[in-house]
């Protein structure tokens, strides 16, 4: 009898693209089951009572959540192929704290230039975001993947936030590929991955479509 995998997403989480890239990276089948946030299943509130957000995976019945831990158990506990982390221990704390870096910097500065009714603070996301992206740059320099030849742990970490790269492009009226080219170059090398383009929410306008209804449902627009 094999595991059962299941994993709690919402379709245009990129936290939720990240473990579908690291479940298919190691060939793992699972059954992913889709939530409606304003509508939690009784499921999801029980495996993540803590946080009752998701990505949840669910191994053998038992949770793990948190995007960033899960891919780390994934990787520790289907073992057989690449590991996702360097087995260098300073390396190996390099690509946690670059993946801390996406999860801290980047992603407070991408919520800024979306959900925000200030354009104040929203052009302050998108400066934000280019810097942090540049320093993501320099961590990259001339590879073609943050672990070298090797796609792994960061690039898990970073990729997903590509789907919605059309959405913070539209709301800070600026260009990633003008201002960051090493990253936009990179994520096209990433998307030439099979388990990378059929992880990710897919279609950009409908990713830009969600945001604005969400920005009008909270009064955000005007």
């Amino acid at each position: 009898m094999g595991d059962e995998v299941i994993l709690l997403n919402f379709w245009s989480s990129m936290f939720g693209a990240r473990v579908k890239i690291a479940l298919k990276e190691k060939g793992v089948s699972y059954e992913e089951k889709m939530e409606d946030l304003p509508n939690k299943t009784q499921l999801l509130l029980e495996m993540n009572p803590v946080y009752k957000r998701v990505p949840v995976l669910i191994h053998n019945g038992k949770p793990i959540c948190e995007s960033l831990i899960i891919i780390e158990y994934i990787g520790q506990v289907w073992n057989d192929r690449a590991p996702f982390l360097p087995i260098d221990p300073f390396e190996k704390a390099q690509a946690r704290f670059w993946a801390d870096f996406v999860d801290q910097k980047l992603y407070d500065s991408c919520r800024k230039i979306v959900w925000n009714k200030s354009k104040e603070e929203a052009e302050k996301g998108k400066d934000e975001m280019i810097e942090n992206l540049r320093a993501l740059e320099g961590a990259l320099g001339d590879e073609p993947y943050f672990g070298g030849d090797a796609f792994g742990f960061i690039d898990i970490a970073l990729i997903g936030f590509y789907s919605w790269f059309q959405t913070y492009e539209a709301c800070g009226n600026f260009s990633i590929e003008a201002e960051c080219p090493k990253i936009m170059a990179w994520a096209k090398r990433c998307l030439e991955r099979d388990t990378v383009s059929t992880s990710l929410a897919g279609d950009p306008n409908k990713v830009y479509g969600l945001a604005m209804g969400v920005r009008k449902s909270f009064g955000l627009d005007g």
